[in-house]
């Protein structure tokens, strides 16, 4: 993934006609934003849109309208006017979600009374039916697990992975589980590949009633929808342990090992894209169901930067912001990991050759405080950066001041060796089929701040989404920028850390601290 500079974020550089979408107020004060079903005459027109299109590639696109209910009705006839078929209708943040094969559909829809934006959601056509982690898994042998054994039960009360588990130490997360591990009121949803909530470790805490698939961009909350599609799809299932694996004799421990975890699967069947849709239906999913925190460790596919003066990236840009907007609003809490590059967001300018990345990838060279990575970049959300066993931030983690809010570890096994039976700089954690593997990435750091929020939830239940971004700052301990950053001592900087020691690129407001958390 990646971030922007002391432009600080998208509410400071959208411009003025998407000014209800970067603020909390665009939203009306209805409780809820289930989709509502289409009515029957554009249900017919529907039906023969899609007969039309059956021998045409097809493509998803998000239409963002006003969110009263006569402006989403005739919008909705429009839609079916143009060629359009309507997945779901999120009435409450006026987002429409279509597949379409007319070419010009959304050329069409932009000229429709009522349409804010509109554009297509994905550059490769539909067929039948992108995280922040660096390098492959690397699985705990049975002779790895029983060295790390031997050496955790030389500390009473750890768990048998624990020796290997540096990041909770270096934290206080170890400390702070005896003093308040999280309240079973508080969940943390995993947007992400799908949790294996059959895990022994994962299974004490997991909330099926908070859980939900949402590819496509409509929920679907059947026993098991949100489990991972195979093994290999074992990201969210990490992520998951991080947050709240249980302290209950068996592997590892969360960071928040008395909270509940819940999984919102997004990742796509075919090709594991994070496509808008499916973001925008997690996070009105999430709002609806009462879920505290949300973890993101992923950016929204196919586009690692959504560049405003692009119509179809605008309106991924609207869609996604409103939807996590509306669970703001409803006290949802959410972080996102800052991205894998290296990249300084705080730059004037990126060089992204990555995108879009279900097609052919274009190079271009990108502004950050133009172009947005989402959801990491939009207002409210926390960014999370990576950091090592030294605290020092992670060789590949993304940076920037005024993009930065924490940092937290996500692991570093190429400069940053912990003192650990395994010696493994990278994070352990859980893998489906009950399995344990290192990974790392501010994938992994995101989830350990999502932890540390979720104490903080815990221990003040009434604390608003940015009141509790505020504690988590604040209970934050900054290193200060580095008086060097030469990882691999060539004599070149690999990368430049501006700010002081209070708030810096590298660090945000500083390093979470688990154990700060339930003492403040």
């Amino acid at each position: 993934m990646a971030h922007l500079r002391s432009r600080r974020r998208l509410a400071l550089a959208v411009p003025v006609a998407l000014s209800l979408t970067v603020s909390l107020g665009f939203l009306p004060a209805a409780a809820s934003a289930a989709p509502q079903a289409a009515p029957t005459a554009v249900e017919r027109a529907n039906e023969q849109a899609t007969e039309r299109a059956t021998d045409a590639p097809g493509l998803a696109y998000v239409v963002n309208t006003r969110t009263d209910r006569h402006t989403i009705a005739s919008v909705k006839k429009a839609v079916a006017a143009a060629g359009g078929t309507v997945v779901v209708t999120y009435d409450r943040i006026g987002v429409i979600v279509v597949h379409s094969a007319n070419p010009g559909f959304a050329q069409e829809m932009r000229t429709v009374r009522g349409v804010q934006t509109a554009g297509a959601t994905r550059t490769a056509p539909l067929v039948p039916a992108g995280t922040t982690d660096v390098g492959a898994a690397d699985y705990v042998t049975a002779a790895e697990a029983a060295r790390t054994r031997a050496a955790s039960a030389k500390t009473p009360g750890s768990e048998p992975l624990e020796a290997d588990q540096w990041d909770l130490r270096a934290i206080g997360a170890d400390k702070a589980a005896q003093i308040n591990p999280g309240s079973r009121k508080v969940t943390v949803a995993v947007i992400d590949t799908g949790v294996d909530d059959s895990h022994p470790d994962l299974a004490p805490n997991f909330s099926a009633a908070q859980s939900a698939n949402c590819v496509g961009g409509k929920a679907d909350t059947s026993k098991g929808a949100w489990r991972p599609y195979t093994d290999d799809d074992y990201h969210g299932t990490h992520v998951a342990g991080e947050i709240a694996a249980a302290r209950n004799g068996i592997g590892v421990a969360g960071v928040a090992p008395g909270v509940k975890v819940s999984s919102i699967k997004v990742s796509d069947p075919d090709n594991g894209l994070f496509y808008p849709e499916n973001v925008v239906c997690a996070f009105v999913f999430a709002a609806d169901h009462g879920v505290e925190i949300t973890n993101n460790s992923y950016y929204v596919d196919p586009w690692l930067y959504n560049c405003m003066d692009d119509p179809d990236q605008k309106a991924i840009v609207d869609a996604v912001n409103r939807a996590q907007l509306y669970a703001q609003k409803k006290g949802t809490l959410h972080l996102a990991s800052a991205g894998n590059s290296n990249h300084d967001l705080a730059s004037d300018a990126i060089d992204d050759a990555s995108s879009p990345n279900d097609t052919t990838p274009v190079e271009r060279t990108i502004d950050p405080s133009e172009c947005f990575d989402l959801p990491t970049q939009l207002p409210g959300v926390v960014t999370v950066s990576a950091t090592g066993v030294q605290n020092l931030k992670s060789y590949y983690s993304t940076y920037g001041k005024g993009v930065v809010d924490v940092a937290a570890p996500g692991g570093d096994g190429r400069y940053q060796t912990p003192d650990t039976p395994s010696k493994n700089g990278r994070i352990l954690s859980t893998m489906p089929n009950n399995g344990y593997a290192f990974l790392q990435g501010t994938s992994m750091a995101a989830p350990h701040a999502a932890g540390v929020a979720a104490l903080l939830k815990s221990r003040h239940p009434g604390a608003s989404p940015a009141q509790l971004q505020a504690l988590l700052k604040a209970q934050a301990n900054n290193p200060g920028c580095p008086e060097s950053y030469d990882q691999n001592g060539d004599g070149v900087q690999d990368a430049t850390c501006e700010g002081g020691s209070r708030v810096n690129g590298f660090y945000g407001s500083g390093i979470v601290d688990a154990l700060r958390a339930v003492k403040r």
